[in-house]
């Protein structure tokens, strides 16, 4: 229900305005509202082929908007969301946003395990990162255990190149197993 009121990023440029506040719903183009008519049928995830193909058990609940806790420098934890959580596997899906975000570099650099996770220089690293929730995402990953998926539409190479350009830069086989490519067409 909280995922259901969670209000769109383009709602101020949506039309009409008039009174309405858009959600994530009700935009065709969400990759969060494509996410839910995949993973909320019946509650729970039965199809035993889908599962296969993500690696996970059937009958999992799937948990959206997740907050893995990323470990920051100060202490702290990072709050950002992951789309999906099924199991020990996060999700992160696109379907026509433009790109997996930019952030300035003092942002990549507040991590805690950025260095022992990734080459820097692997990165591109500049005044400004990008792939910033691919980062983050893989990160996720390794603070917590989990795989991490990224879901994106295979017409899109720019995307899967994008992916494969993070993974290039993850310094551990062992992590680099355990992050996934799949697109909507499979």
């Amino acid at each position: 229900a909280r995922r259901l009121a969670k209000v769109h990023t383009g709602s101020r440029r949506a039309s009409p305005r008039a009174g309405w506040r858009w959600k994530e719903l009700d935009c065709a183009n969400s990759s969060d509202a494509l996410l839910m008519n995949v993973f909320c049928c019946r509650r729970r995830v039965a199809n035993r082929g889908l599962c296969s193909m993500l690696g996970v058990p059937s009958g999992l609940m799937p948990q959206f908007g997740f907050r893995p806790g990323i470990p920051l420098r100060s202490g702290k934890t990072d709050r950002t969301e992951i789309d999906m959580k099924l199991g020990d596997l996060m999700i992160e899906a696109k379907l026509t946003e433009t790109d997996f975000q930019t952030a300035p570099t003092k942002m990549i650099q507040r991590y805690r395990d950025l260095d022992e996770v990734f080459d820097p220089e692997e990165l591109m690293m500049s005044d400004v990162v990008p792939n910033y929730q691919l980062i983050r995402g893989v990160l996720a990953a390794s603070a917590t255990g989990a795989t991490f998926c990224v879901l994106c539409d295979a017409r899109r190479p720019d995307l899967i190149e994008d992916w494969y350009a993070v993974m290039r830069a993850v310094r551990s086989c062992v992590l680099r197993c355990r992050l996934q490519l799949l697109t909507w067409q499979e």
